[in-house]
């Protein structure tokens, strides 16, 4: 039998009280990236990281203050300023009324769909579901109840022409000298700050990056649903029925691709946020799926799992009818 993933309340303590919570999980992931990326790399990045975001006033920065003393070990500032990743994401029609968002999300990290935690976090807005990992503190797939749900899609890494290396090492040092939200940071604003679908979406298409995104958003009344691809100072938005892979679509921008075959996951997207039921099929699942997830704001409807290489890692989280428990 596969795990269960668990339920963690961290209003308003937010991600320290969710790394305080699991911490066994944390530590495994820990475990994992210094395997990944190895202790002396971890080193190294770890006060550089905490560096930019002091620079940068980083309004979480203390959150992942108190994470970095739970681990007492280098790696919760790298990890958290860490965007290697790739996703598909589609919002559309669901078949039972309303509009859904679908979600892969795609890492060679391992550890990551075991360790998955669904938590309840909170804002100014109102409360919101984080599907997440302890000791992260932003947000890359999240649903406020009866206002939208939205995800984080990474997109391609720019190139100077240097080559995959020093390409990578130049997008560092660039994001290095912006002092704005890393996109995961400004999703999490988005939820804590927006009380519409019309709000999140004017804020998404503002809200100065450090990087380039694209962010799918679906809200919960008919119709409210779009992908806008994201440079750090422009937007361009796709209404529903739209989908989102690792790719540019709407600007003529380049770069070097992430995840696999990101246009074809885009293209077999399309047809479920259509309307059509299966879409959890190659290459949308693949060997570094950690993340398969399914929402609804309107009827407050939840379905994810963790995956591994290996393939599911969680058992089925459904939730037909979730709803914040009351504080305590």
């Amino acid at each position: 039998m596969l795990p269960p993933i668990p339920i963690i309340d961290a209003r308003p303590g937010g991600p320290p009280d969710i790394a305080r919570a699991c911490e066994s999980r944390l530590r495994d992931l820990l475990g994992c990236a210094r395997r990944t990326y190895t202790p002396a790399l971890l080193g190294l990045a770890d006060p550089a990281s905490r560096r930019w975001l002091a620079r940068a006033g980083n309004p979480y920065l203390g959150e992942i203050d108190r994470v970095a003393a739970i681990l007492d070990a280098a790696g919760a500032y790298a990890l958290n300023t860490s965007y290697e990743w790739g996703c598909t994401t589609g919002v559309g029609e669901d078949p039972a009324g309303s509009v859904r968002l679908l979600r892969t999300l795609d890492w060679r990290q391992p550890g990551l769909g075991r360790n998955l935690v669904v938590a309840w976090q909170n804002g100014p807005a109102g409360d919101f579901l984080n599907l997440t990992w302890p000791g992260f503190v932003g947000l890359l797939t999240a649903m406020a109840p009866g206002r939208f749900a939205a995800a984080v899609n990474q997109a391609p890494m720019a190139s100077w022409g240097m080559g995959l290396p020093i390409d990578w090492a130049i997008g560092r040092i660039v994001s290095r000298r912006n002092r704005d939200l890393p996109p995961a940071h400004a999703l999490r604003k988005v939820f804590e700050t927006c009380t519409s679908f019309d709000e999140a979406r004017q804020l998404l298409i503002e809200i100065p990056l450090c990087l380039p995104a694209f962010f799918t958003l679906a809200g919960a009344q008919p119709g409210e649903g779009c992908v806008i691809e994201r440079t750090q100072r422009h937007a361009r938005m796709r209404p529903m029925p739209s989908a989102a892979a690792n790719h540019w679509v709407d600007f003529p921008e380049r770069g070097h691709r992430r995840g696999w075959k990101s246009r074809q996951r885009l293209t077999m997207m399309t047809a479920p946020v259509a309307g059509a039921a299966d879409w959890l099929a190659p290459p949308i699942v693949n060997r570094d799926t950690r993340l398969v997830a399914i929402l609804n704001p309107r009827c407050a409807g939840l379905t994810v799992q963790g995956w591994e290489r290996s393939g599911p890692a969680t058992a089925r989280l459904d939730l037909p009818d979730v709803r914040a428990p009351r504080a305590a």
